[in-house]
């Protein structure tokens, strides 16, 4: 269980590290955003970059498989 709560942890420095890294560039533009997850076996993702949009559907999918092999071989 402390494992897991170490990943978490880890993700929400990374993710804290990428926002300030992201605010700090200066860049002035248009700004894109995505937003996903998955709510059972569905993956779902929000954007305003066709792009974007794409690239959070994978990770959606692949945290999704991640998970079921995760259950099958930790758990089963």
């Amino acid at each position: 269980m402390k494992d897991l709560f170490l990943v978490g942890f880890l993700f929400l420095i990374v993710g804290i590290i990428l926002i300030l890294f992201s605010l700090s560039s200066g860049s002035e533009g248009k700004i894109k955003f995505a937003f996903g997850g998955f709510i059972g076996p569905i993956p779902f993702g929000f954007a305003n970059s066709p792009t974007m949009f794409k690239i959070v559907i994978i990770i959606s999918i692949i945290a999704l498989i991640s998970f079921l092999l995760f259950l099958k071989f930790f758990y089963f």
